[in-house]
């Protein structure tokens, strides 16, 4: 591994001025990715610039009903937050269904929104990656693409699905991503944090240069919303996911009045169906509807040599979402 410099600050505006001196710099908060990434030589810090001792571990309603989230807050506080638990049930399920406890603990809500992907061929850091190296090509693309890579928002550049299962229920939930840079502060909606590949892969997020995430703001809860987040993985346990669905309903007897549904494991960045979520809305909740729903979900999927399974998964993880949460 190599060497590097290590600043700790105590407010944002030195973290950001801290991370904007010369020199390729990272902000350091739980480090469950980064020091993997470190150790692996595919992030090559020249400093790291200790952000947890910053005052961004609460979590507020505010007096708009919105839910506003410290950039530091633990998937496990946040996933055991009782205000959490009542209004966005699928929030704290997909983040107990990611990682290990002890990961969890760890792990931080901005940190979890900044993670890198899980695509062997980045982390190998030996073979042909846009992502890792611009224009050296894509090695999944022609190689092993089964549980990692993406069916939904790829390129002939870049095929690695996004891997968080937090950002799944956060898109469909809806929110606001608040960053500090030198500039001063703005709000990113969380639908644009996350970038599409395209011919740029490399670019991942909608950050400015140096700009440190502080908050994420949810949306208002849906008035007696219903939601769950369903994950289909090769084992129960500490796996990313093949195909998830994080689904958000109101009902009217048996007739739904709004929807919400976003996929993870099947696409490049959390995804959004706002098709499916439109052909549910005004419809008497069935079995007929719900598979037309799924199917209108994972519309435009492309398939590759080993993961074209994923696409009737995928169908079938937003249908037995719908199916269990009406029932």
């Amino acid at each position: 591994m190599r060497t590097f410099d290590y600043s700790r600050t105590q407010s944002t505006a030195q973290a950001v001025n801290t991370h904007a001196a010369p020199g390729q710099s990272f902000y350091l908060a739980g480090g469950t990715t980064l020091l993997d990434l470190v150790k692996l030589d595919v992030m090559q810090p020249e400093r790291l610039v200790d952000i947890n001792h910053l005052s961004l571990k609460q979590i507020e309603r505010l007096a708009d009903g919105r839910v506003r989230i410290g950039a530091l807050v633990t998937n496990t506080a946040l996933a055991s937050d009782p205000l959490i638990r009542e209004q966005y049930a699928v929030l704290s399920q997909a983040i107990l269904a990611g990682a290990s406890t002890q990961l969890r603990n760890k792990a931080t809500t901005a940190g979890n929104v900044m993670q890198r992907v899980r695509c062997n061929y980045f982390r190998d850091g030996v073979s042909p990656c846009n992502k890792r190296q611009p224009g050296s090509g894509c090695s999944a693309i022609g190689g092993h693409n089964r549980s990692v890579h993406a069916v939904l928002g790829t390129s002939d550049q870049c095929i690695a699905t996004h891997p968080s299962d937090m950002c799944v229920a956060m898109v469909a939930i809806g929110a606001q991503v608040t960053v500090q840079g030198p500039n001063g502060v703005r709000e990113i909606p969380f639908a644009d944090f996350h970038l599409l590949p395209r011919n740029t892969p490399w670019l991942e997020h909608a950050l400015q240069p140096h700009e440190l995430i502080t908050h994420v703001t949810l949306n208002a809860p849906l008035k007696d919303n219903r939601s769950a987040y369903l994950k289909l993985r090769d084992r129960d346990s500490y796996q990313f996911a093949l195909a998830s669905s994080a689904v958000v309903v109101v009902m009217d007897g048996r007739r739904i009045t709004d929807a919400r549904i976003a996929l993870g494991g099947v696409g490049t960045k959390p995804w959004r169906a706002i098709e499916a979520e439109q052909a549910l809305i005004g419809q008497r909740a069935d079995m007929d509807l719900f598979t037309r729903v799924g199917e209108r979900a994972m519309q435009g999927a492309k398939p590759y040599e080993h993961n074209a399974f994923k696409i009737p998964l995928g169908q079938q993880v937003v249908t037995r979402n719908l199916r269990d949460l009406t029932a």
